[in-house]
């Protein structure tokens, strides 16, 4: 008889990589990153106020070096002017992003975002438990680095 074998389990993202790059594709985007990445890329104060739709890739002439894409950004209402007047950092960073000068201009359409759940950062440690955990810590010298291992340990401790 033989032995069964263990269950593996395979993580959700992997089996639904395919599926992804392809809608990410339709749009434009040769790597999701752009998409999942933004608040990284652009900076968390452009981020809060736009995000990628697609890009427009330019029909290639034949003989011709490619030409760079349009970056399609979904921009709130009132806020589309100021993004307006930050596109040349955007595209900046992009294209840092990217390696390359992949994106050349940037068309702006006024709608609302599409807010993804945003996770709350999780309560400060209470103090009670922070200067318990402290006081195990006694072979830690440098003032600074005991609290925040104090810290670390209550929030490690209330979960």
């Amino acid at each position: 008889m033989s032995k069964p074998r263990p269950l593996s389990a395979k993580p959700l993202s992997v089996m639904l990589s395919d599926v992804f790059s392809d809608v990410y594709a339709k749009q434009g985007f040769a790597a999701r990153e752009l998409v999942t990445r933004w608040a990284e890329i652009a900076g968390a104060d452009i981020a809060a106020h736009c995000e990628p739709l697609k890009m427009q890739w330019p029909r290639p002439a034949e003989g011709q070096p490619p030409e760079p894409a349009t970056l399609v950004l979904r921009v709130e209402g009132p806020v589309a002017l100021e993004i307006q007047h930050s596109s040349d950092v955007i595209l900046a960073r992009v294209n840092r992003f990217f390696g390359w000068s992949a994106v050349g201009r940037l068309a702006l359409r006024q709608a609302p975002l599409s807010r993804r759940g945003r996770q709350k950062p999780p309560p400060a440690p209470d103090p009670a438990l922070v200067s318990d955990v402290a006081k195990t810590l006694t072979g830690v010298e440098d003032d600074e680095l005991r609290t925040a291992l104090a810290r670390l340990g209550a929030a490690i401790k209330r979960n």
